[in-house]
C-alpha cells in the first residue's frame, strides 16, 4: 500500500492575499509525493467546516457547480497547480490536499502544513 511519511509536504502559496470584494485571486499548490495525482482545494466555513470546490487530476480541472472558481496547472509531484477564485465576496481560509487518484488505496490525504491561508477583503 502506498502512504505518505513524515517527509511528505504539500505547499500552499502566497501566506497572505488582501483583495478588495470582486476581485480576483489565485492561490498555488505543490507537493512532492511521488504517486499523488489529485489536489482538493477546500473553503473553511464560518462553522469551521470545510467546503469541497473542487479538484485537478493530473492536468484536468474539475470545479465543483456553482462556485466562482476556476482552476489550472498539474496536480502531479513538483508541479504547481493553481486555484483563482474569481470573485471574491468575503474573508475566508483556503485549503489545499494531495491525495492518491485511485480509490483501490486506503490513505488519507496529505494537507497542507497548518499555516492558513487568508483572503482579507
Amino acid at each position: 500500500m502506498l502512504c505518505s511519511s513524515l517527509s511528505d509536504q504539500v505547499h500552499q502559496s502566497p501566506v497572505d492575499i488582501y483583495s478588495k470584494s470582486g476581485e480576483e485571486a489565485t492561490i498555488n499548490c505543490s507537493h512532492s509525493i511521488q504517486s499523488y495525482k489529485r489536489i482538493l482545494w477546500y473553503k473553511q466555513l464560518k462553522n469551521k467546516q470545510l467546503q469541497l470546490l473542487g479538484y485537478m487530476e493530473l492536468t484536468i480541472a474539475y470545479p465543483e457547480p456553482g462556485l466562482d472558481v476556476k482552476m489550472g496547472g498539474s496536480a502531479d509531484k513538483d508541479q504547481t497547480c493553481t486555484l483563482t477564485i474569481e470573485r471574491l465576496n468575503s474573508s475566508a481560509v483556503y485549503f489545499c490536499a494531495a491525495s492518491y487518484h485511485s480509490a483501490s488505496y486506503h490513505c488519507s490525504s496529505v494537507q497542507k502544513p497548518p499555516h492558513q491561508f487568508l483572503l482579507f477583503v
